[in-house]
C-alpha cells in the first residue's frame, strides 16, 4: 500500500527483455532506504517487487500484463521515474490510499500554466469515468492527486458535440509536484499511469451484489 506521495525522481539504467517479462534496473536513493529484497516499490504508480539491491541501484522483474496494461512497458533507458517506498503504520498519510494497481493507460492532452500552478488536462478510458469525481482522488504517475474537473460521463465534456467523445478529467499541479516528480515535464500526448479510488470501486461491488 502507499500514499502518492512520491518520495523520489529516479532513473532507469537498464531494461533487459525476457521472454514474457522484462527486467528493469533503476538508479535511487532515497527510495532505497531501509529497503530489503522482496520489499514494494511503486515505479510511476505500479507496484513492484525489490529483487536486488547493490548502493545506489535495484532490480526488478516485470511480468507481461504489467508491461501491457501500464506504461511502464514503453519506459527505456535514461527516462525519469516516480518512486514510493510501501508505507509503514507509522506513515503519515499524506495523500490517499494507493494500491499500485494501474486501472488503465490515460493520455495528457493538454498543459495550461497558471500564476504557480498548471492545470493538466488528461483523457482516460471511457470505463473509468465514472470512477472519477470533482474534489476525488486520483493517482496519475504514482502521484495522490485531487481531481479539479471532470467532463460529462458519455458525452466528453464542454463542447464536445458526440457522445462518443473522449471523457477526460482536470488535476491542478502545485510548484511542489511540477518540481519533484516527473508530472513537471510530461507532454502533451504522453501515456500517464492511472489508478481510481480503490473506495469507489468497492462501493460499486458491493451495491451491484444487493441489486
Amino acid at each position: 500500500m502507499f500514499t502518492g506521495i512520491v518520495e523520489e525522481v529516479g532513473v532507469l539504467l537498464a531494461r533487459e527483455e525476457q521472454q514474457d517479462s522484462a527486467r528493469l534496473r533503476i538508479r535511487a536513493r532515497t527510495a532505497l532506504e531501509g529497503v530489503a529484497l522482496g520489499d514494494s516499490i511503486a515505479v510511476n504508480g505500479v507496484c513492484l517487487t525489490v529483487t536486488s539491491a547493490d548502493g545506489e541501484e535495484w532490480t526488478t522483474d516485470v511480468m507481461a500484463e504489467t508491461l501491457r496494461r501500464s506504461s511502464i512497458g514503453a519506459l527505456g533507458p535514461g527516462d525519469p521515474v516516480n518512486l514510493e517506498r510501501a508505507v509503514t503504520p507509522q506513515t503519515r498519510l499524506g495523500g490517499h490510499l494507493v494500491q499500485g494497481h494501474v486501472d488503465g493507460v490515460g493520455t495528457v492532452l493538454t498543459r495550461t500554466p497558471g500564476d504557480q500552478w498548471e492545470v493538466v488536462r488528461i483523457a482516460l478510458p471511457p470505463e473509468l469515468a465514472r470512477y472519477v469525481v470533482e474534489k476525488g482522488s486520483i493517482t496519475l504517475d504514482g502521484v495522490s492527486l485531487t481531481v479539479s474537473a471532470v467532463s460529462d460521463i458519455g458525452t466528453g465534456g464542454e463542447g464536445a458535440g458526440t457522445a462518443d467523445a473522449e471523457p477526460w478529467f482536470e488535476v491542478s499541479l502545485i510548484p511542489t509536484t511540477l518540481r519533484e516528480t516527473t508530472l513537471g515535464a510530461v507532454p502533451p500526448g504522453s501515456p500517464v499511469n492511472l489508478e481510481v479510488d480503490v473506495i469507489a470501486k468497492y462501493v460499486e461491488r458491493l451495491l451491484e451484489a444487493r441489486r
